[in-house]
């Protein structure tokens, strides 16, 4: 069988069976995180970031190659998540601004969209690393322009791609130590290699689900959900509106901001629990009303509609769910009215985190807007826009509070046109208080940025959690179900006692000259505990001022910071 150029149908496929190939594999992709903690999530970010794109494709009828490079583009720019899920939508940036051109791709154009796409994330990147998803992507694009000359089969061309593949991402971890070390390959180029080997089985015309499932609903301030769990019977006579409908516009007639708020008004003349959100020229609507009709036929005066989704509520047997969302909306609703009565400030800050008490932390010293999320849970590009979205103010900071949240931060601050967004590079919730702790209002962006970086590099952080599998990692030998202690730069301790292994984490932390230690004790820990762990470090460093602060995250025993 030979194939020698692909339609916009079968891109169509075979995009859906990539993501496809990428969502089967994501758990395995997770546990190849270098560090054996319970929340390597590579293989979910890019999953989530390729899903947000697969279902805008899926919902296409009659695709054309220009509007299926939109829609990947757009869509997984919007979902991008974490490093890995940042850098796949910028490869497939750069892929379909290849194809976006042609009717029809063959092997020359294909070779030149591997190419344009490893470009394009490069460039994405500020400090690229080799021994990454970027050198696999490399990789494959440098065997494709080298084919492009042998053969104008498709199939032959794309598996000797994806073998090649394979063999870059089997050296990866001599290129990078730690890989090695840790006795795996780079886990982002793994998840693209699946998404490879499913695109081509699209192309072979295997037989594969490509059923989109419908997302997760979107995070609201403070880490609440649109609908929270809980299940009731379900007394029909408290819905005051029936049916919950949702659809996309594709905005082909003008639409600015007044027409936004126009039509905002019409849907509360119709219903409640309404949310629109708009990017670029799609807008995203949510509504609860007793006639989908008019809501549906107010949108086609903007454009055509899409992921048109109508559910009647009387017929659902989940009554703590709606009443719960219908409660949030109605609380963002009041809170929205509130802020965009008052007038805008010069300045506002956004923070990454996760857990009630960090979180109360972070607004006590002036977050104006909280994501939830961390190491577990990235937030998306999109959950960036809608933060920055609500934050009524001339220049918007941003605290990413994760190294792996710092690209998505920077792709939503050129989506934004209408604020000055400054995106502060904390790796850690201990470097974002610090440099929120040290904003001086009378300084200009540039200084206070400049200021802010300082005070985040004086931060140490250390991390306890445990171990999900053996390993060896920085010369100590790590078996699954171990007490680890991480910091910036490694491991830092290993032992079977949380509390021992806690000290020991604060010892190293505390090496250099130091005045300051803070520890943060998470969801699992009781706050006797984290004092036995504060005064017995307390007897071993009595030069120290230790502070003990409730800080209710996940997974992580503790946090802990050295200033």
């Amino acid at each position: 069988m030979q194939l020698q150029v692909i339609d916009a149908r079968l891109m169509q496929k075979a995009f859906l069976a990539g993501a496809k190939g990428l969502e089967a594999k994501k758990e395995w992709i997770n546990e190849l995180n270098v560090f054996p903690v319970p929340d390597g999530d590579t293989g979910t970010n890019m999953t989530m970031t390729i899903m947000a794109a697969a279902k805008d494709v899926a919902a296409m009828e009659e695709p054309t190659m220009e509007s299926l490079a939109k829609a990947i583009s757009g869509g997984s720019l919007r979902g991008a998540r974490g490093n890995s899920g940042v850098i796949l939508s910028q490869l497939f940036r750069g892929f379909t601004k290849e194809i976006k051109t042609v009717e029809a791709v063959d092997v020359k154009t294909l070779a030149r969209a591997f190419e344009r796409a490893s470009e394009t994330a490069y460039k994405a990147v500020m400090k690229p690393k080799e021994g990454t998803i970027l050198t696999v992507a490399k990789g494959m694009a440098e065997k494709a322009m080298e084919l492009a000359e042998q053969t104008d089969d498709i199939l032959a061309f794309a598996e000797q791609v994806a073998a090649y593949g394979d063999q870059v991402l089997a050296q990866t971890p001599e290129m990078l130590p730690v890989l090695k070390q840790a006795g795996v390959v780079d886990s982002g180029g793994q998840g693209l290699m699946q998404v490879i080997k499913g695109a081509l089985d699209g192309l072979h015309g295997k037989e594969v689900d490509l059923a989109v499932p419908a997302s997760q609903a979107p995070r609201t301030e403070a880490g609440s959900y649109g609908a929270a769990a809980g299940r009731g019977e379900l007394d029909t006579a408290d819905i005051r509106f029936g049916y919950c409908t949702e659809f996309i516009i594709n905005v082909e007639h003008p639409y600015d901001e007044k027409t936004e708020q126009e039509f905002k008004g019409y849907l509360e003349s119709i219903g409640d629990s309404i949310v629109v959100v708009s990017d670029e020229d799609v807008v995203k609507v949510h509504v609860h009303t007793n006639d989908p009709g008019l809501a549906i036929q107010k949108a086609l005066t903007y454009g055509s509609l899409s992921r048109m989704k109508i559910d009647n509520m009387r017929e659902e047997h989940q009554e703590r769910l709606i009443q719960n969302a219908e409660q949030v909306a109605a609380r963002q609703k009041a809170e929205e009215a509130a802020k965009a009565a008052e007038p805008r400030k010069p300045y506002g800050f956004i923070a990454v985190s996760v857990g009630d008490g960090l979180a109360k932390i972070l607004k006590g010293i002036g977050a104006d807007y909280l994501i939830e999320g961390g190491q577990t849970m990235n937030p998306s590009t999109e959950d960036m826009l809608e933060a920055i979205r609500c934050v009524n103010a001339d220049t918007v900071y941003i605290l990413p509070n994760n190294k792996n949240i710092i690209l998505a931060a920077e792709q939503a601050k050129y989506l934004v046109e209408d604020k000055q967004i400054v995106v502060v590079p904390s790796k850690t919730v201990p470097q974002g208080i610090a440099a929120l702790i040290n904003f001086i209002p009378e300084m200009s962006v540039e200084d206070n940025l400049a200021s802010m970086k300082e005070e985040m590099e004086r931060v140490r952080t250390g991390q306890v959690t445990y171990a999900v599998r053996d390993t060896v990692l920085d010369g100590i030998e790590i078996h699954e179900g171990d007490i680890i202690g991480l910091g910036d730069r490694g491991i830092l301790a290993a032992g079977k006692s949380i509390e021992s292994t806690a000290v020991e984490t604060l010892m190293a932390l505390a090496e250099d000259e130091c005045e300051l230690v803070t520890i943060y004790y998470g969801s699992d820990v009781k706050e006797e505990e984290a004092q036995a762990v504060a005064d017995r470090f307390g007897k071993l460093r009595p030069d120290l001022e230790v502070e003990v602060q409730a800080g209710g995250q996940p997974i992580y025993y503790y946090l802990m910071s050295a200033e």
